[in-house]
């Protein structure tokens, strides 16, 4: 199944590592401490895109950029405090970096985390050597479920598209990957497989990398 793709795409959060508990939390005591006055469950539903535009979706047209910029640090420095003890890889996935390597498969990270939230991954478990490509919410002008965070990773790897495997846990980002003409494994930490199935280009669910066949 894995077989025959010349790159992998990863998503960060959630993907990559198992973190979007945390993220919500962030956010779900940031907005409310605002007024918000939403719940746990609707703050995970609002978890996709920029923290610009989470905010602006919550709070449309009340706060400036530089607001927005300083609610978003707060908020990734919250939550890198609460995360960083519990800072790993999901099972399996440093085989299939080691593997995908000696293969000699192209990987890139396409996420819509800033940069600071990506070095503190990449550097906190010193894998930045696997990624010949980052793409980050500072590095494009649309955020998923639009294809531009993909189709970018691809053409900076410079693979076309439909040689790119993507790898995502959030209905949104496989949509991106869809829209970008490519196929998408689910990793189910966040989201269960019945919030796919409007999405065609999947080619499994998986809790972790354990149970993926792909072997050297």
């Amino acid at each position: 199944m894995m077989d025959g793709f010349k790159a992998f795409l990863f998503d960060l959060n959630g993907t990559m590592i198992d973190d979007m508990d945390y993220h919500v939390r962030s956010w779900h005591r940031i907005l409310n401490n605002l007024g918000a006055g939403i719940t746990k469950e609707q703050a995970k539903a609002e978890c996709y895109g920029k923290n610009h535009e989470l905010i602006e979706r919550i709070f449309p047209g009340i706060f400036s950029a530089a607001e927005k910029d300083r609610m978003s640090v707060e908020k990734e420095k919250q939550y890198q405090a609460e995360y960083k003890p519990s800072l790993a890889l999901l099972p399996g996935l440093m085989e299939l970096l080691v593997i995908a390597k000696q293969k000699n498969i192209k990987m890139a990270i396409g996420s819509a985390a800033i940069m600071f939230n990506i070095d503190f991954v990449l550097d906190g478990l010193n894998i930045r050597d696997y990624f010949d490509v980052i793409v980050s919410a500072d590095d494009v002008s649309r955020s998923k479920p639009d294809p531009e965070t993909y189709l970018k990773c691809a053409s900076l790897l410079g693979m076309d598209p439909k040689d790119c495997l993507v790898f995502e846990d959030v209905p949104k980002g496989v949509e991106s990957a869809y829209k970008a003409g490519m196929k998408a494994i689910v990793l189910t930490t966040m989201h269960e497989e019945q919030e796919f199935t409007h999405l065609d280009n999947v080619l499994g669910f998986h809790e972790d990398y354990t149970t993926m066949p792909f072997k050297p």
